[in-house]
């Protein structure tokens, strides 16, 4: 079975990341979203082991200490993490699996996992992207300005990712994300065996 990629979509609070990613996840059954642990508390609407696995402080302390994760982060005074295991399961069994992470927790990937394609999502101004947080209603109000202080260090981080998309129209930038996916598949080393039955029928006898 061949085994499935590992996808990073980063960008800052507000942007869209999770929309843009519920969006790619309809569009292929064969992607799995890894779904992160956090130490933040659960905020209206929210499901634990949906969008977060809500964790206490001293158990994620825990599980960096037993090497549980593939990548954490400490961000806004709360800690994220992609647990390990359950992302190395899904490989092996021939799912991509989709991380919707921090940029610090991006940038460990990266490092640990080369093979690992990585998308940087951005709003098309940053007076939009300060629109966008404004009018979620789930933010602090004193929170915001932190957040925005960290969007623009984290704008800086873009060009170390293969790819930024920008998330101006949700259809253009879930479509530039399946695009890129379709790009990765079609690389000469990913179609090393399709190569090889190509090879295989032009020597037989047969022909």
């Amino acid at each position: 079975m061949k085994k499935g990629r590992l996808i990073v979509i980063s960008g800052p609070s507000g942007v869209g990341k999770g929309t843009v990613v519920k969006a790619v996840l309809a569009s292929n059954p064969k992607t799995w979203l890894s779904v992160s642990a956090t130490t933040r508390p659960m905020r209206p609407g929210e499901t634990d082991g949906v969008q977060y696995r809500f964790i206490s402080r001293e158990r994620f302390e825990q599980m960096i200490d037993a090497g549980q994760f593939l990548e954490y982060a400490c961000y806004v005074d709360n800690y994220y993490g992609s647990p390990l295991e359950p992302i190395e399961r899904k490989l092996a069994d021939g799912f991509d699996v989709l991380l919707e992470i921090e940029v610090q927790g991006g940038l460990q990937i990266m490092e640990k996992r080369p093979d690992a394609i990585s998308i940087f999502l951005i709003a098309p101004s940053f007076a939009e992207l300060a629109a966008r947080l404004r009018g979620r209603g789930d933010t602090d109000g004193a929170v915001i300005p932190k957040r925005l202080e960290t969007a623009r260090r984290e704008y800086g981080v873009a060009p170390q990712y293969d790819y930024i998309v920008v998330n101006d129209r949700l259809e253009d930038a879930v479509s530039d994300v399946l695009a890129i996916l379709r790009s990765e598949s079609l690389r000469a080393g990913n179609q090393l065996e399709k190569l090889k039955e190509a090879d295989s029928d032009a020597l037989s006898p047969d022909e």
